[in-house]
């Protein structure tokens, strides 16, 4: 299926969903005006990313069963993926508050449109809650249901954490290298990044086809998923770092502002990893600064210590170290309709990052 039909029969589940929101707090008889806020909410701040995490529940189900799903199997694939929309919809309205950020997705950040301010807190909680709303009346007698809870729970509190560790180590407005490491940013990245954009779709979609826990920690599928996902994910961030730096605007699609937003990103740790104590100087007097001059030369800086070669060496072994480790899932032919963790989930995850441009 093309990219723009596969998208759009996704979308056209959000719809329903939404509605069936709707139609709860019309049915506990909520005012119309809270009515109508929920749906500018909702539909403000969940289906307008490029959706990669809640559609690939939808291909990692159709890779694991190994065939086209019917329609009800769709929609339930559909309905989890939209869960992790919901799930990066509250993540983003409340960074967006704690950032102070102006546009999220190419218009104004939720709080910054007229009249919403300090109700975007609740909005982020509503959003948060739908979810747990949607996984009640979908899928309250399956059997997986409280590892589905569990999952979102599980997910949400890692990235927390991981928002945490971001907020306190790198603030915009108080630049300070030396709580910066690539130990730091590793445990970031894992946590804020990797476990809800990488390992809970394909957890998600694992439990939907029946996959079941292993005995021992060695046995279980899930653990080795995560093995490999978290790795995963770790590489992609440290790309989007690297790309922030390297990538011209025109083809990133944005203006990189890692240098002058005092990230604690991948190229200023390695940077600093690799720094003589002149150059550490340059870093400690420009980074962060909200001056173009500053960023000029923090970018040239970066040029002199070669950080596009550290990346080449760096997205390479990160590749093959992916790569064996996709290897090591046992191929075996499933018996009996049951299904198996398979390689190709894993693979389709890796060529959609790997070399990308932006």
């Amino acid at each position: 299926m093309a990219d723009a039909s596969k998208r759009q029969r996704f979308e056209s589940v959000y719809t329903i969903l939404r509605d069936e929101l709707l139609a709860y707090l019309r049915q506990e008889r909520m005012p119309q005006d809270a009515i109508s806020w929920y749906q500018r909410n909702l539909d403000y701040n969940v289906p307008g990313g490029k959706l990669n995490r809640g559609m690939s529940v939808v291909d990692s189900v159709e890779i694991l069963k190994g065939r086209p799903l019917d329609d009800s199997e769709y929609f339930k694939a559909a309905l989890l993926g939209w869960c992790i929309e919901l799930l990066q919809a509250f993540f983003l309205v409340s960074d967006d508050m704690m950032d102070q950020s102006v546009t999220r997705r190419g218009q104004p950040c939720w709080y910054r449109v007229e009249g919403v301010n300090y109700i975007a807190i609740n909005d982020s909680f509503m959003l948060e809650g739908a979810i747990y709303y949607l996984l009640k009346k979908h899928f309250r007698p399956e059997p997986y249901y409280v590892h589905l809870l569990e999952l979102f729970h599980d997910t949400t509190f890692q990235t927390e954490i991981g928002q945490l560790i971001d907020l306190i180590t790198a603030p915009e407005d108080h630049v300070d290298l030396s709580k910066f490491s690539l130990e730091k940013h590793q445990k970031i990245v894992i946590y804020k990044t990797a476990y809800y954009s990488f390992y809970l779709p394909v957890a998600l979609a694992m439990y939907m086809c029946g996959i079941p826990h292993g005995a021992t920690p060695a046995s279980d599928p899930y653990a080795l998923a995560q093995s490999i996902l978290i790795p995963l994910g770790e590489y992609f961030q440290v790309q989007d770092d690297f790309l922030d730096f390297a990538a011209p605007p025109e083809v990133l699609g944005k203006i990189g502002t890692d240098i002058v937003d005092n990230k604690c990103s991948w190229c200023v740790n390695t940077a600093l990893a690799l720094a003589t104590p002149e150059q550490r100087r340059v870093l400690d007097e420009n980074y962060g600064r909200k001056d173009p001059e500053a960023e000029r030369r923090v970018k040239a800086l970066y040029e002199e210590l070669g950080i596009r070669e550290k990346y080449a060496e760096y997205e390479e072994s990160a590749y093959r170290r992916i790569v064996a480790l996709i290897e090591t899932i046992p191929e075996r032919p499933a018996q009996g309709g049951e299904v198996t963790l398979k390689r190709e989930v894993f693979k389709v995850f890796l060529d959609k990052i790997y070399k990308r441009q932006k």
